[in-house]
Order: C-alpha cells, then sequence, then structure tokens
C-alpha cells in the first residue's frame, strides 16, 4: 500500500512538472494591468516603457522555494535571450525591503527585483500564487501565463520567447 502511495505521488508530481514547464496561451481579451513600481536601487520602472521587448512578469516571494530554486535559471536565461530584446521584472508580493534584500544576498538574482509593498500591483494582475508568471509581447500584450516554478533557460522555453520577439 505504501509503494503504491509513493508511486501516485511521485507521478502526480512529475505530471505537474511537466504541466508547469508549458506556457499557457492567454486568451482572455482584456487589457495588460498597469505596472510601475521601484526596484531595490530606488529606480523606477513603468511596464509601458519596455514596449518593442519580451518581457517576463513574475510575481514571487521570499518564502516561495520554487521562486528561490528557479532563479538561477532564470541568470540562465537572461545570458540565452542576450541577443534578444527581453527583459525580466521581478516583482516581490508585498514584503520588506530588508526580507528582500536579505534573499538578493543570497540567491544572487541577475534582474530587475520590483518592490510591491503594498500589494496593489498583486491585486491588479490577479494574481494568487507565487511564482506567476506574465509574457509579455512588444506589443505591450500578455501572450502567456505560467504559474509555478520551471526551469526558464530549458531551450523550449527560450525558442518560444525568442519567436515571440520577432512577429
Amino acid at each position: 500500500m505504501i509503494k503504491r502511495v509513493f508511486l501516485f505521488t511521485t507521478l502526480l508530481f512529475t505530471t505537474m512538472c511537466i504541466q508547469a514547464a508549458n506556457l499557457k496561451e492567454f486568451t482572455a481579451n482584456t487589457p495588460t494591468p498597469p505596472l510601475n513600481l521601484t526596484d531595490l536601487q530606488g529606480k523606477q520602472h513603468n511596464l509601458s516603457d519596455y514596449k518593442g521587448q519580451v518581457v517576463l512578469v513574475q510575481f514571487w516571494a521570499t518564502y516561495c522555494t520554487p521562486c528561490r530554486k528557479e532563479m538561477p535559471s532564470m541568470n540562465n536565461m537572461m545570458k540565452k535571450m542576450a541577443d534578444t530584446p527581453f527583459k525580466i521584472l521581478a516583482v516581490d508580493m508585498g514584503e520588506t525591503k530588508s526580507e528582500v534584500t536579505q534573499f538578493v544576498n543570497e540567491v544572487k538574482p541577475e534582474f530587475s527585483i520590483l518592490m510591491d509593498e503594498s500589494g496593489k500591483s498583486i491585486s491588479d494582475w490577479k494574481v494568487f500564487a507565487a511564482p506567476s508568471n506574465f509574457i509579455i509581447d512588444p506589443q505591450g500584450k500578455i501572450r502567456y501565463t505560467l504559474f509555478g516554478g520551471v526551469e526558464w533557460d530549458s531551450d523550449q522555453l527560450i525558442n518560444k520567447l525568442k519567436a515571440l520577439a520577432v512577429k
């Protein structure tokens, strides 16, 4: 019996991981919510300033184990996307600057970490879990979503994002 439970749990986890690796096409006919936040260095970032680029907007938290695990692959993704107009805007979900700074010093993300201490953007984007990911096309529209952790530097994801950049 224990072996069956273990096997079922393993298969369920594997299936969830495979599904998480697939970007889901965003089909809702709604405008992209605004995103205007400050990064840890005090620089203002407005999503509308990134038109002409593919942008990964990720909502994450320091307590999120998948977030911590996938950030190194996001660093690798940035390197693999170096020849493509591409940015990552990682939005912390309502934590303090000191909590986020400690996390950043440990994990060392090489992309913009934005602060949303008030939680307004979480509400605007209807985020309910961490990590929640949105791929924005060069025209500023949400094209794909992905909820849960993923290895962002996989060739499959890189190729899909590069193709989006040239459409």
